[in-house]
């Protein structure tokens, strides 16, 4: 029994050994900088740590240098990235047939007019053929109209025949007419695709869609395109605006896009059409804005983050939440004013968001924040004062 007490008594004096040199550890470790040795001559003493540079409370930080973004109106909105129909054409069949030939892929350029698809049309065929028999029909025409002409000059034709050739000679210039314009209409062959139907491109840019293959049978009222071709340096950002946020944006506005793909760009935009009206399921007014993709980074159908802006030319330090904590009724973050001397420091924030806040006052960009263990050293400097 008495052994057994002996035991406990020991391991007492050895955990508190242990505590009080811990404590003469960290304080051998971080030491209060004088306000000296900080660009704000006004800071406390008790706002800064020092650590030396293997000092083990290093290894628990994350430091991050601080960038201005453009200060938003509101939390990023809901958007996704589609084409712009401006410069974009969604092609269909206007005869029914069967694809004999693909004659552009997917990504390929084309301009106005070339062969995306050859078909064995029937349709076609017939229009051809209505077009011969107009041409020669007209021909036939002609030549009975000169011939009365004459017959009536000779006093040898009455004026209602002579008349009667006339309009039948007109009637065949307007049939041949309008199956001339059937087959233009259509298409022309081309070299190597004799007697097939060719349907062109009717707009200059690039295959991004294809809904065909050799051997199908399309037609004219088909429900999804043949070949959608658009310009892919152009494309709008359609937004699900909340209702309670209508006031904050107007067409002309400025607003920030980015996309999970390239989280650490940012892309410009403008609000160019705002709904009339307001959808009843969602609560929500659909907002298009246009986007510059000369980079051709943005793919249609990618989802979006859009942030109406206040203003192109004013910007905002903005941080990660993890940088902040509060104490009291305001809010702090440390910053790194050299290796190793870290300062607290009172910021008034604007804008704060799921994951960034913006700070209107206390910090400046290009300064580095502590992204990952404020709280560790904050209670650090608490225990410090």
């Amino acid at each position: 029994m008495k052994q057994n007490l002996l035991y406990v008594v020991l391991a007492a004096v050895l955990a508190a050994g242990g505590y009080f040199g811990w404590k003469k550890y960290q304080a051998s470790s971080t030491v209060p900088v004088t306000a000296a040795a900080s660009p704000n001559a006004e800071r406390k003493e008790s706002d800064v740590l020092h650590f030396e540079a293997n000092a083990p409370q290093l290894s628990f930080i994350k430091v991050e240098t601080v960038e201005a973004f453009p200060e938003p109106l509101v939390e990023p909105l809901n958007g996704r990235i589609a084409y712009d129909d401006n410069h974009t054409a969604r092609v269909y069949s206007p005869i029914s047939g069967r694809v004999v030939k693909i004659l552009a892929e997917t990504g390929k350029e084309v301009k106005a007019g070339d062969g995306v698809l050859a078909l064995d049309a029937p349709d076609y065929a017939q229009a051809a053929t209505d077009a011969s028999k107009a041409d020669a029909n007209l021909v036939r025409q002609l030549e009975s109209y000169e011939r009365a002409r004459l017959l009536y000059q000779a006093k040898g034709l009455a004026r209602k025949d002579l008349e009667s050739a006339e309009d039948d000679w007109q009637q065949a210039q307007a049939e041949a007419a309008r199956a001339k314009a059937r087959l233009n209409n259509l298409s022309k062959p081309v070299a190597g695709n004799e007697g097939l139907y060719v349907l062109r491109a009717p707009v200059d840019g690039v295959i991004s869609e294809r809904q065909v293959n050799a051997g199908s049978e399309v037609r004219p009222d088909a429900s999804t395109p043949l070949f959608v071709i658009s310009n892919p340096s152009h494309v709008w950002v359609n937004v699900d605006l909340p209702e309670l946020e209508i006031d904050k944006v107007k067409v002309g506005q400025s607003v920030l896009v980015q996309v999970d793909a390239y989280p650490s760009e940012a892309f410009m935009g403008t609000v160019t059409a705002i709904a009339g009206a307001m959808d009843a399921f969602t609560r929500r007014v659909q907002v298009r804005c246009d986007l510059d993709n000369s980079g051709l980074k943005l793919k249609p159908e990618m989802y979006a983050r859009v942030t109406p802006i206040a203003d192109d030319h004013s910007s905002l330090p903005r941080i990660r939440n993890s940088a902040l904590f509060t104490q009291g009724l305001y809010s702090y973050v440390f910053v790194e004013l050299s290796p190793g001397v870290l300062q607290r420091r009172k910021v008034v924030l604007g804008l704060q968001g799921h994951d960034r806040s913006y700070v209107k006052d206390g910090l400046k960009a290009g300064e580095r924040v502590v992204t990952s263990g404020a709280l560790l050293l904050n209670a650090e400097l608490s225990s410090a004062d």
